[in-house]
Formats: structure tokens, sequence, C-alpha cells
């Protein structure tokens, strides 16, 4: 019950290459972005900082992805939820203004 020789993989292009680490930061990113939306937390700037780059990790992430090199829906869902942590209190300020 050993690990043989067979069992070993050596990792491929995909599995060391920075790019498959841009979805999983851009969905970290894009929910600390969604949670900053919520006004009894009051993190204007972080969400806003959080936001646009999940967003920019996110596209980027997509853009591999496509090619083969990370997944798609962390990327895709952390460009969502980043667009929404930037857009949201802009969104507020123009309303209350």
């Amino acid at each position: 019950m050993g690990v043989h020789m067979s069992d070993h993989r050596t990792p491929g292009r995909a599995d060391d290459s920075p790019a498959t680490l841009l979805g999983p930061t851009a969905l970290v990113l894009g929910a600390v972005a969604a949670l900053g939306i919520c006004p009894l937390l009051m993190l204007f700037p972080l969400t806003v900082l959080a936001g646009a780059l999940a967003v920019t990790f996110g596209l980027a992430g997509i853009h591999y992805a496509r090619r083969g090199l990370g997944r798609m829906w962390p990327a895709a869902t952390g460009t969502v939820l980043g667009a929404a942590g930037f857009l949201c209190p802009w969104v507020l300020l123009v309303a209350l203004a």
C-alpha cells in the first residue's frame, strides 16, 4: 500500500505557473470587496482597493484560464464580486449627493 513510482506525478506547466493563482486571488479579493459593501462595516477605501485588484487579477485569470492555465470559475466569480465591490460605493456616493 506504499507509493509506487507510477503514482508519482511530475508537475506540469499548469501546476507551477503563477497564472494558476490569479483566479483564487481574485476570488478572495472579490469576497473582501463584497463584504465591504455592507454600510455597517464602513470599509470604503478597502472595498474600492480590493475591488479594483479583484477585477484586475480576475480578468488576467480569465485570460490564462482560456489558455488552459488555472480555472475559470474562481477568476470569473472574483471579477464579478470585485466589480460589485468597486462600483457600489461610488453608486451610493452619487445617490447621496
